[in-house]
């Protein structure tokens, strides 16, 4: 399985939940529980489709985000103190990436929460299966693919929506 390719095609995604993690000041509100708590075999299928998916490592860029992101908001407030907040940074880093399987405990009782045992042996079943991991290995290309033609796409879009509000504004004697 590609868990790099993985890793690298759901960065973007992993970082912008690191930017909200740093960015937000409110606690989290958690959605209302939608019936029993999951069953300990929950937690485990859920676990295991985690690992066979793969998906835990999306979240890799995590803590080195938040990381870089405090010390940049850090060093802007005191741009003096820039060697010094880079030292204690790296510093602190290991302690914090310590905490990354938290968030693997995090998505265990999410999937958990959201699927019976039946659907979590499914998902189990497709993920060990040779089509369910090669999703895995190609998922990262397909995305990857997909985003790239996606931004042309809207960078095509953007012209056309550009040329007829120039027009439309011509229309009205408005020159932009």
């Amino acid at each position: 399985m590609n868990y790099l390719g993985i890793a690298r095609a759901l960065k973007a995604g992993a970082l912008a939940i690191a930017i909200g993690f740093v960015a937000s000041s409110a606690p989290a509100q958690q959605p209302a529980a939608k019936g029993p708590p999951p069953s300990p075999a929950q937690i485990q299928l859920a676990r295991d489709i985690i690992d066979a998916s793969g998906a835990a490592r999306a979240f890799d860029p995590i803590v080195p985000s938040i990381m870089q992101q405090t010390y940049a908001q850090l060093v802007q407030q005191n741009p003096d103190l820039q060697k010094s907040l880079l030292e204690v940074a790296q510093a602190l880093g290991p302690e914090f990436q310590k905490r990354q399987p938290e968030v693997v405990d995090i998505m265990v009782q999410t999937y958990a929460s959201h699927f019976t045992e039946a659907e979590l042996k499914d998902l189990v079943t497709f993920y060990r299966s040779a089509t369910g991991k090669k999703l895995v290995t190609e998922l990262p290309l397909v995305l990857e693919e997909s985003f790239g033609k996606a931004r042309e796409w809207g960078a095509k879009i953007q012209e056309q929506v550009t040329a007829r509000i120039r027009e439309e504004m011509g229309k009205r004697g408005n020159k932009i």
